[in-house]
């Protein structure tokens, strides 16, 4: 490991024959749902509210429940994996996925949910990066693993469009329950087919950082919840500022931890390498710019054009297309072409569309303003995010693999919330100043309408920052070939070398 201490690993075990697409399709079913709950009790929150009787402050506590346990155990979840046996800790953790969906379907009240919830985000946080890690296990370095790794991302990414559709399908044909109870018959499949299927990684006995674990999880659990406070209630707030500062200081004692750890939960010699750390930085900042953009056309779709929740839904099916289409198109020619130049080529894509998007205004409609910049940001996205899958996830020690994928969740994770919590912020701002500086020729029933325009402009507008960011850093720190094919070291033995670690572009 990266503090130099030896691990021991348990016997390799004998290898099943190999059925590619069908250990893809679980992983990204895995994947899928995860990124799927995350939106798609969103439509369904009127529902709820009347059946289970929520007050208008509780209610966000759908949403925010499973959100910070999510975020706040996902460090302690990929290092779970590592000591544990990743699809062991898969398996339970889907199980209890399965579990709590079912009991959220069967809520009597709120409590229930929000317990429910909780329990959804929590398992979802062990799930989600053994997941990932053990595409290492289950396919070969180079284009193989590269075609994983572009179908995962692009279920992920597409999920988040794709559960509004179906959250609105299933609240209106059916029940609000329903959009709990989906999630029941895809676990038990897996779980079925996870033995069948899945080859387990090599374990690495160890015991885990009892104090890095207790502050990982009370960072991030800081962290996730500030920044979720900051969008219902502001910045300037008393309980934002000082849960955001406790993060900061929960986060700064880690990684003081982490450094003198023999076990670490996070080793930090992963971000020696330059490509690694670019690409979690360039995986937070478009997740975060992704965060907004579907928050706020959601809101356009809806309060804007007078799109109802399904139609809205069915309205980020291009988008949801392009960024699959975006992630193939990057994971069939990622070993020929390279990280940076899809990174780069995607993220250019991203901004252009946030341009794109900012100049709405009155006289934009959906043909004209909404489906070609989400069209451009979708296929940019698909791009990108398969690239820099590769690129965090390649040329780890395997016993750092947990490690590596839970920061990369992390990493999109706390981008979800810092881009909603960022923009709302910008869009009340723009939106009162709209309202302050009215154009004198405007008629008195397009003043609302007017102020909404105006203040989701301010915030696409602002969203240029995140995505500027990560385009920058990808030309500066992402080096032109960071594929894991060039490892001189067999693939089943992947070791992050010196030279590894301190190249530059």
């Amino acid at each position: 490991m990266s503090s130099g201490s030896t691990v021991l690993s348990s016997p390799p075990r004998a290898r099943r024959p190999g059925h590619p697409t069908i250990t893809l399709m679980i992983i990204v079913c895995c994947q899928f749902i995860v990124g799927l709950d995350a939106t798609v009790v969103n439509i369904a929150l009127p529902h709820i509210r009347s059946a289970l009787h929520f007050s208008s402050s509780s209610l966000a506590w759908v949403s925010s429940a499973y959100t910070i346990a999510f975020g706040g155990l996902l460090l302690l979840g990929g290092r779970a994996g590592d000591i544990l046996g990743r699809r062991r800790v898969f398996m339970a953790a889907l199980g209890i996925f399965g579990v709590a969906s079912l009991l959220g379907g069967l809520a009597p009240s709120s409590g229930w949910l929000l317990a429910a919830r909780a329990a959804q985000g929590a398992a979802s946080a062990f799930a989600a990066p053994n997941a990932l890690a053990l595409i290492t296990s289950n396919f070969e370095e180079g284009p193989t693993r590269n075609r994983a790794f572009g179908a995962v991302s692009g279920a992920y990414a597409a999920s988040l469009a794709l559960g509004l559709i179906l959250g609105g399908m299933l609240t209106e044909w059916a029940s609000w329950r329903w959009v709990m109870f989906i999630n029941v018959p895809i676990s038990v499949a897996v779980l079925l087919l996870v033995p069948l299927f899945i080859n387990e990684a090599e374990r690495h006995p160890g015991r885990f950082d009892l104090p890095g674990a207790f502050l990982s999880v009370a960072a991030m659990t800081s962290l996730v919840y500030g920044l979720l406070h900051a969008a219902s209630d502001g910045w300037s707030n008393w309980v934002t500022e000082g849960t955001l500062a406790l993060a900061v200081i929960l986060l700064a004692g880690f990684i003081v931890v982490e450094a003198r750890a023999d076990q670490p939960i996070v080793p930090l010699g992963i971000f020696k390498n330059r490509s690694r750390g670019a690409g979690y930085f360039d995986l937070l900042a478009l997740t975060a710019t992704m965060a907004g953009m579907n928050f706020f056309v959601t809101q356009l779709l809806q309060n804007g054009l007078d799109f109802g929740p399904l139609r809205a839904g069915f309205a980020f099916l291009p988008m949801a297309f392009a960024i699959m289409t975006g992630g193939t198109i990057a994971a069939q020619f990622l070993e020929r072409v390279g990280t940076r130049v899809f990174v780069v080529v995607g993220a250019a894509m991203v901004f252009c569309g946030m341009v794109w998007l900012s100049r709405v205004d009155l006289s934009t409609s959906y043909l004209n303003g909404v489906l070609g910049p989400t069209l451009l940001f979708g296929a940019g996205s698909g791009l990108a995010f398969t690239a820099l899958s590769s690129v965090t996830l390649s040329n780890l020690r395997p016993e750092e693999s947990g490690a590596g994928s839970s920061l990369l969740e992390a990493m999109q994770w706390v981008g979800f919330s810092l881009g909603v919590s960022t923009l709302v912020t910008v869009f009340a701002s723009s939106s009162r100043h709209a309202q302050e500086h009215l154009p004198t020729d405007l008629a008195p029933g397009d003043v609302g309408r007017y102020s909404l325009f105006e203040g989701m402009s301010g915030a696409f507008t602002a969203s240029l920052v995140f995505v500027g960011a990560a385009l920058l850093v990808a030309i500066i720190a992402l080096r032109t070939r960071a594929t894991a094919s060039q490892e001189a070291v067999p693939a089943k033995y992947p070791v992050e070398t010196p030279a590894d670690s301190t190249a530059a572009g």
